[in-house]
């Protein structure tokens, strides 16, 4: 019994090292479109840009659910709009780390947020599947 928990357990890590490898490529992909579609976004190397993908999804993961905590009050009074502040602010502070990627300005940091973020989420949706849709049967019947 100890045997199958560790091999379900090894296929289960190799399975999230792949989606993490492949959420990186995709990063990758994104930053260097990005890169074509903004003027102010630019990087000397291929190394920069992957190194600047990897930083951001860290960044992402750490700094931002710090900084969405810490503006929540401001969050709620702008009625979330606020989160596309705190994105463009960990694509510049990425930049501000990463030697050989640059963002110049935060308004261009402000729009590609969102164009990242809407581009993530569709390549997410293709590939992942986007989850799947659930019918809720509330009281009287009714399907929510």
């Amino acid at each position: 019994m100890d045997g199958l928990a560790r091999i379900g357990d090894n296929a289960c890590s190799m399975h999230g090292l792949t989606a993490f490898l492949v959420h990186w490529a995709l990063m990758t992909l994104l930053l260097w479109v990005a890169s074509h579609v903004f003027k102010g976004i630019s990087y000397k190397s291929a190394g920069a840009l992957w190194v600047a993908a990897l930083l951001l999804g860290l960044v992402n993961a750490v700094v931002r659910p710090i900084l969405v905590i810490l503006t929540l009050p401001l969050t709620l009074i702008t009625f979330g709009l606020f989160l596309l502040v705190i994105n463009a602010l960990m694509i510049m502070l990425v930049s501000a780390v990463v030697k050989g990627f640059e963002v110049k300005g935060f308004w261009t940091a402000f729009f590609a947020g969102i164009f990242i973020a809407i581009l993530s989420l569709l390549l997410d949706a293709a590939l992942f599947g986007g989850g799947t849709l659930t019918t809720i049967t509330a009281p009287h019947g009714t399907q929510v």
